[in-house]
């Protein structure tokens, strides 16, 4: 008997037909003898259905009341769910990210997992019940309702694993598992068997849809091995776990295009000691998370000055200008220009480490296409580049074909 936990997506549980075939899929392990716990998430489209209408509302919502709002798609999904197990005359129980036992930091809208302590999970899974758990959420020792950020159910799911001491953890989703790049950009991607954390970390911070990049972070601190696959299919899917020494042979892994980021420019920055300190230190006050930063050289007589770029999360975009626009007389620099029309492109690798020659392969390839590269950033095992985001899709293409055939 073996004790493993599958997490089921959006698409996975769309419709009430797809939540019946979930229930049949969850069906087919308990009968082997395996106790379940399932991890939801909200159906297709609640979630931004409900951003839409707290938009409607007011531009800029309270953190707090967005967490109250968005908490209620996942709930939805695991009432739903148990009552499908019912309706096949299995045991199921349902319940919040807060009653399974998982506590978080206070921060609204992206909250960290502090502790779990899923006493009440395993009650449940003694007593003979599959147990169905609200991915997505928790709650703070205050009794706060927090939300884990998009794609927080991967998190919920796999640090359920880690904390139940998991035999398998499974992520079902609507693709068959973690391809070279999006194979509706690109039909010759490829299926990939297994892939190291530090590949899918990289693949899922650079816009990857398989996986949220928290929740790989959390499995490879914990040790916990999982499998991307689909929910539509028995095929089997892509295995995620620590590097080994075959997985560098493979010179790049993967292509990834991130539609989601846009580009602040600080225009005429003094050019004195502090000053990008003060910038950043405001933005991470106000968690926003900065992921590609280009400074150019001084310029101008007098007092010098400086352009200063960086990039956040579209969403987080408003919020971003909101702390600039408030830093404007402080700082005195000219203006902060947005630019919601860029792209992220990146290959990763753990192969790049001992292979030469790889960002001058990508560059030539982007140069042959006419596309333009804005800023640059590296790490041991990815190049990424912001391009021009009408661009991206073919350049996507160029460059997988260049390094992926």
């Amino acid at each position: 008997m073996a004790l493993i936990v599958q997490k089921y997506g959006g698409t996975s549980v769309g419709d009430p037909a797809r939540i019946k075939n979930v229930a049949n899929r969850v069906a087919k392990y308990r009968a082997q003898g395996d106790q379940i716990v399932v991890v939801v998430s909200a159906m297709s489209g609640v979630t931004d259905n409900l951003i839409r209408l707290a938009k409607e509302i007011m531009p800029l919502p309270s953190e707090r009341e967005m967490d109250m709002l968005l908490s209620t798609g996942e709930q939805t999904t695991i009432a739903l769910t148990a009552m499908a197990l019912h309706a096949l005359n299995i045991p199921a129980a349902s319940l919040t990210g807060a009653q399974a036992g998982i506590v978080t930091d206070g921060v609204h809208t992206k909250a960290k997992i502090q502790n779990i302590t899923p006493q009440k999970v395993h009650a449940l899974l003694d007593a003979g019940n599959v147990v169905i758990v609200a991915g997505f959420q928790g709650e703070t020792s205050e009794g706060q309702i927090t939300t884990l950020g998009r794609g927080g159910s991967d998190l919920t799911a796999i640090a359920l694993a880690a904390a139940l001491k998991a035999d398998l953890c499974q992520i079902y989703t609507d693709v068959d598992g973690v391809y070279t790049t999006d194979p509706r950009l690109v039909p010759t991607a490829r299926k990939l068997a297994e892939i190291s954390y530090d590949e899918m970390l990289e693949l899922a911070s650079s816009g990857a849809k398989v996986m949220q990049s928290r929740s790989v972070e959390f499995a490879k601190k914990f040790g916990v091995v999982f499998e991307v696959r689909s929910s539509l299919n028995e095929n089997p899917g892509t295995i995620v776990k620590e590097e080994t020494k075959n997985m560098e042979d493979v010179v790049i892994r993967g292509v990834a295009l991130d539609k989601n980021q846009a580009k602040v420019t600080l225009v005429a920055v003094p050019d004195r000691p502090g000053v990008a300190a003060r910038i950043f230190k405001a933005l991470a006050e106000a968690t926003i998370n900065v992921d590609m930063i280009v400074q150019n050289v001084s310029h101008g007589s007098g007092t010098p000055s400086t352009d200063l770029s960086f990039t956040v999360d579209k969403p987080e975009l408003l919020k971003a200008r909101q702390v600039i626009d408030g830093l404007k007389s402080e700082i005195g620099f000219r203006e902060a220009i947005a630019d919601e029309k860029i792209g992220k492109l990146s290959i990763v690798g753990v192969g790049m480490k001992s292979h030469s020659g790889v960002a001058a392969k990508m560059f030539e390839t982007l140069a042959k296409e006419g596309v333009n590269i804005d800023m640059i950033s590296t790490s041991e095992i990815k190049i990424s580049v912001v391009i021009d985001l009408a661009k991206g899709e073919a350049a996507t293409r160029a460059v997988h074909a260049a390094f992926l055939g």
